[in-house]
């Protein structure tokens, strides 16, 4: 695969360090900041430096960080993973650190020291999920027929650009449409930027501009990602996503939903979603651009029904 985005891997360690790019920075310039502990870690989640698959990355490797903690690890690993299960409640982070924590319990059982389980553990889950996710580019390309005209929402780290580039290099004449994906511009700022590194014909349109573009037939097929999946096959993603696979629905265009299955819970309904603090929906650029009364409510995701969704084609996380 000869075209790889950053957003891709986001993250990575280095000399005991993760580095986490930034993407509120993007496409500006690329720039990656150091992390060398949980408390540093909880904090470019929670102030959104990365998300979705970026933030799955910096929990795993946080584990990796804290490793060298004095006294009883096994106390100080679930001390970690409570703190990132805490960062953002709709993300299921307690999946993840739960597996990560019961191997380093069950390998202390056995006699292993738990640093050593924990740091196969992790290893062995990111070198396993980018297998996965170059699998899953494969068949996301094999999803894009010639001549569509595709709208995405948000941003699906990487994955839709190396699609589209293994899809250009079949001959196959591929448009998009993006999403501005407001407050945080995940739209404008990162999907528009990477898919254009992927040479890419791309068109940025408002949020409330879709029931328009599906009523002119301008385009044929939609694809999200999603940052949680319920056992009967409903989905979280960005806020939005919703109304977008009811009018996916009402002019007939098929949605495909990029998830993780999960059995955490059973349904939608049982997702807790995420309140985001208002000032993100009335502040720019360091300066409230409304009325000092004026309320804001931002929820950061939405649920999208099973059946709304077309196809789903699904990673596991393997752990």
């Amino acid at each position: 695969m000869s075209f790889e985005s950053p957003l891709f891997w986001p993250a990575y360690m280095k000399d005991g360090v993760l580095h986490v790019l930034d993407e509120t920075m993007v496409p500006g310039k690329l720039k990656y900041i150091p992390v060398k502990n949980v408390k540093e870690a909880v904090a470019v989640i929670r102030d959104m430096k990365t998300r979705a698959f970026g933030q799955f990355l910096v929990v795993l490797n946080t584990f990796l960080l804290e490793l060298n903690a004095k006294g009883d690890i096994l106390k100080h690993l679930q001390k970690v993973a409570q703190e990132l299960n805490n960062s953002r409640p709709t993300f299921p982070f307690a999946e993840v650190t739960g597996i990560v924590v019961g191997a380093a319990q069950k390998g202390a059982a056995n006699g292993v020291d738990p640093r050593v389980t924990v740091g196969k553990t992790v290893q062995g889950f990111l070198a396993g999920i980018r297998a996965r996710r170059m699998q899953r580019v494969q068949e996301i390309a094999e999803v894009m027929q010639d001549k569509d005209s595709i709208l995405t929402h948000c941003n699906v780290s990487g994955e839709l650009a190396m699609a589209a580039s293994i899809a250009f290099s079949q001959g196959k004449r591929i448009k998009f449409f993006a999403t501005e994906t407001r407050p945080y511009m995940q739209g404008a700022k990162l999907t528009v930027w990477e898919l254009q590194q992927a040479r890419a014909q791309v068109t940025l349109v408002p949020d409330n501009a879709v029931a328009s573009l599906m009523a002119d037939r301008l385009v044929n097929k939609v694809i999200i990602g999603s940052d949680r999946s319920a056992a009967n096959g409903d989905i979280a993603n960005k806020i939005g996503s919703y109304q977008i696979a009811v009018l996916a629905k009402e002019f007939e265009i098929p949605l495909i939903v990029l998830t993780q299955p999960s059995k955490g819970v059973a349904s939608g309904q049982d997702m807790p979603i995420e309140l985001r603090d208002a000032d993100e929906l009335l502040v720019f650029g360091g300066k409230k651009v409304f009325g000092p009364k004026v309320l804001g409510f931002y929820p950061g995701f939405d649920v999208v029904p099973h059946e709304l969704i077309t196809k789903a084609i699904a990673i596991n996380a393997g752990l």
